[in-house]
């Protein structure tokens, strides 16, 4: 049998980018990668201009919402006309102008995609290159037709809104960022013709190519486009913690006030009271989850022993099923067994020899709660958790049992001597992730449980900071909070990463 190495080495000998000997560029290649280099940052920019609301070109009056950004206007023409004042909304005028508005938008969007995939060939060869210099030069046509329009679409509902007396109330303006892509697409047509002339040209016998470092940036830009959007992105708002904010109000250097937010974390009896409480309730939640991160791998050994393939389906089936169900269904699952007439209590009842009724709120009773919601999160979980155990040990060499069994192995010394083992390197993976999530424990669990007699037990971080800020409006308190929840985290995620790399000598970082 053949070894990985060997293979490799099969794929390497006969891989054609390999055997093609590596001819040096001329001048001319080097300035035209030097003009794809720019080309591709107009391009990124291009594509970061459609989600922030600073750079809309189309918000071409201070009245419409100034949060929305260029792909929201592109999605819906009301969306702007929503939030004019009702004497401006009956204009007939508006809706037109809106309506063209809207369409330059989605006009430039389709560019900003267009620019994208020329982007994206000219990681290539010379004839991919070639052939998205196309792609490049039509996306900077279309680009000007969404955005040369706009002007003439002012300067008419500046004329319209002159004859109604409406002028002042329009607040019209002419958005840089007009401008701004007025230039974007302007660098990749002009850019485009260049290249055209400086790239040698190609023979028609030549395929389209990519190095397989490229390819694999591309199969990646859209993990990495998703995680900087909702994991990156979102960090934007730490600003709100140095300023004195209210719902609904804006940020201003007025409402600045530095680190207050943070000393009064120290500063407030009240704030220092509640936190220690709710990081005590976290602490001792994320440590239960801790102890029984066990679980869901000895529950999928136990799993794969089963011989009888329909039955292993069916329990795998309806272990797994919990976890899409939301937390509002189980709790009412709760209330159906564990209310006051529930089904425990009923079934009590119903064996309760003297008639007195037995009315045990067992929902609203505040002991033992830190068990209930691990007993709990264990029922929803262990069978998606077990997922990625299953599929480990499906990865096991099956020799090592046959080996075992030739040695006289029965079925649990397989399990202890070869199954663990080979699964303790996903336990500790999964296990230095939870402690680096130690003080993320979720919100909804707790949040559908909680009640006013359990509050002070069931009450974790992430409810805390919602409850704060969204229940109490001190969003900058929240803010703080969260970013120190976040900082945590990360020190304990090198710290524990550290730890493993010093005893098991590997780590996940």
């Amino acid at each position: 049998m053949a070894s990985n190495t060997d293979v490799l080495s099969d794929l390497e000998t006969k891989s054609p980018q390999k055997n093609k000997p590596v001819t040096p560029k001329t001048m001319t290649e080097k300035i035209a990668d030097k003009l794809y280099w720019l080309m591709r940052s107009a391009i990124i920019f291009n594509i970061i201009m459609l989600f922030f609301p600073a750079f809309n070109p189309v918000r071409v009056s201070e009245n419409i919402n100034k949060n929305m950004s260029l792909f929201s206007c592109a999605l819906s023409y009301e969306s702007m006309l929503s939030t004019f004042k009702a004497t401006l909304r009956r204009q007939e005028y508006l809706e037109p102008a809106f309506k063209s508005l809207s369409f330059c938008a989605v006009i430039i969007v389709i560019a900003a995609v267009i620019a994208a995939i020329g982007g994206c060939m000219s990681l290539g060869n010379k004839k991919l290159k070639k052939f998205g210099l196309i792609f490049s030069f039509a996306a900077g046509a279309v680009e000007l037709a969404g955005v040369i329009p706009i002007k003439s679409i002012v300067q008419n509902l500046a004329n319209q809104s002159a004859a109604a007396g409406k002028f002042e109330a329009m607040k019209l303006t002419y958005p840089i960022a007009n401008i701004v892509l007025i230039a974007i697409a302007a660098i990749m047509m002009i850019i485009s013709v260049a290249n055209f002339f400086l790239i040698p040209r190609v023979k028609k016998s030549d395929t389209f190519e990519m190095e397989p470092r490229f390819q694999l940036f591309l199969m990646m830009l859209p993990i990495i486009a998703l995680a900087f959007v909702f994991s990156y992105l979102p960090l934007y708002g730490w600003r709100y913690a140095f300023f004195e904010y209210q719902a609904g109000e804006t940020l201003s250097m007025d409402t600045f006030v530095g680190f207050k937010w943070f000393t009064s974390l120290f500063q407030n009896a009240a704030t220092k009271r509640d936190i220690v409480t709710v990081l005590k309730n976290t602490l001792a939640m994320s440590g239960l989850g801790i102890l029984t991160s066990w679980v869901p791998m000895a529950f999928a050994i136990f799993l794969s022993e089963i011989k009888n393939t329909h039955f292993r389906q069916i329990v795998q089936t309806f272990t797994t099923i919990p976890n899409f169900i939301s937390w509002v269904l189980v709790y009412a699952i709760a209330i159906a067994i564990f209310s006051t007439d529930g089904f425990i209590n009923t079934m009590l009842n119903s064996f309760n020899p003297d008639g007195t009724p037995v009315t045990t709120n067992y929902l609203m009773s505040n002991s033992h709660m830190w068990l209930k919601m691990l007993a709990w999160g264990l029922w929803k979980g262990v069978g998606w958790s077990a997922i990625i155990y299953i599929a480990s040990i499906s990865g096991i060499d099956q020799g090592l049992y046959e080996a075992a069994t030739v040695d006289g192995a029965g079925r649990f010394a397989k399990m202890w001597y070869i199954t663990v083992p080979e699964l303790i390197p996903t336990f500790c993976v999964l296990l230095l992730m939870s402690i680096a999530n130690i003080l993320s424990n979720g919100m909804e669990q707790y949040l559908v449980f909680s009640n006013a007699v359990n509050r002070e037990s069931i009450q974790v971080l992430d409810l805390y900071v919602y409850n704060l800020g969204l229940g109490n409006g001190l969003i900058p308190l929240s803010t703080v909070i969260g970013m120190v929840k976040s900082v945590i985290s990360v020190i304990l995620l090198f710290a524990a990463n550290g730890v493993s790399k010093a005893i098991r000598g590997e780590s996940i970082v």
